[in-house]
């Protein structure tokens, strides 16, 4: 009886064994199936980006300047990436990648090196367009940078050295950022991804999962975790338009010098205000649009058309939706008194 129970025990252990490596082995072939789909995953992300790069990358080139009679060769001195957007050598880049140089010259991704003009500049958006005397060059496709969004595919390219290009990858993680330009103006709309921008990477294109340009590369946060930012391929095709009919690009202005400060909230409510800040103006530039309209120092800018003003950031911001010569109503506050002036936007 008891060898028969002793054999019972070991015939239910040996059951049991059994069952666990049943068990490891259902284990093993889930991990499997899990690393296998992970691979796949990375292998078609990986396949998105490689592909964007194969397309994309003989259109981005490499910016070199000579600053002082130097060779620069860092992106702080102003070298950095371009990328073509005409067959007949126009190419996009960041204003201060050819700000206050003496020559600049482009080193294309087939080890060619040719001496580059530069067309216009725009440091309002850090901007700049520069040309190659040549012609059948690959061109980059430029997107739309309108419906763009927060968690969407974005990769930056560069080519600081000329030969091989840098590519780091990532997503948009926010939109309609506003951006201070080195001369201090707004920039507005601009791109946040959390994409690496490696050195001489400025002035390269943003691109999509489409191989379609949707930005230039401009800034990055130094103090600050995987933040950077790239202009709105929108804003660079009317900056170029600009700067290769005219040169430059042509701003409304009203030529005033303006301060912002407080008000009471009975005034806030008084006046119909949307904020507790006014714009007055502190000083006016001879014959200019504001000095022809009448417009006087002291004078307390309410509303430009049908929009409250309560910075000059928002100033700036309803000129620009309008091109110069066109007439703005401005309603204001003067000696207690509200007035409203017609005022023709002069051009910069």
């Amino acid at each position: 009886m008891e060898s028969e129970l002793t054999g019972g025990r070991s015939g239910l252990l040996r059951l049991v064994s059994d069952d666990a490596e049943v068990s490891e082995v259902r284990t093993d072939q889930k991990q499997n199936q899990t690393a296998d789909k992970d691979v796949e995953l990375l292998d078609a992300y990986s396949r998105a980006v490689t592909s964007v790069v194969d397309r994309i990358e003989p259109a981005v080139v490499a910016i070199n300047i000579r600053r002082n009679e130097q060779i620069s060769s860092s992106d702080s001195d102003g070298a950095g990436s371009g990328v073509i957007i005409t067959p007949d050598g126009f190419i996009l880049t960041n204003n201060h990648v050819v700000e206050n140089v003496s020559r600049v010259t482009v080193t294309l991704t087939d080890g060619r090196t040719l001496q580059s003009e530069i067309m216009g500049t725009d440091p309002a958006t850090d901007l700049a367009v520069i040309r190659v005397s040549t012609s059948s060059l690959p061109i980059a496709e430029l997107g739309n940078s309108e419906g763009l969004r927060v968690g969407q595919l974005a990769i930056a390219i560069g080519n600081p050295l000329g030969f091989q290009s840098t590519v780091s990858a990532g997503v948009i993680s926010a939109l309609g950022r506003s951006l201070r330009s080195r001369s201090g103006r707004l920039i507005e709309n601009v791109i946040q991804t959390d994409v690496a921008l490696n050195p001489g990477n400025s002035g390269g294109p943003l691109v999509n999962s489409r191989a379609q340009v949707i930005g230039i590369n401009t800034a990055m946060i130094f103090m600050a975790q995987g933040i950077s930012f790239a202009i709105p391929i929108n804003t660079a095709k009317w900056v170029v338009g600009e700067l290769v009919r005219h040169g430059r690009v042509r701003r409304a202005y009203l030529g005033i010098s303006a301060m912002v400060r407080p008000v009471t909230r009975h005034q806030q409510s008084q006046l119909g205000l949307g904020a507790p800040t006014v714009v007055q103006v502190i000083g006016i530039e001879e014959n200019g649009p504001a000095h022809r309209a009448g417009i006087k120092e002291g004078d307390i800018f309410i509303s430009l058309g049908d929009e409250k003003i309560s910075t000059i950031d928002e100033i700036h911001q309803l000129i620009a939706k309008h091109p110069p010569g066109t007439p703005v109503y401005i309603k204001l506050l003067r000696r207690g008194m509200l007035r409203e002036l017609k005022i023709v936007l002069g051009e910069m």
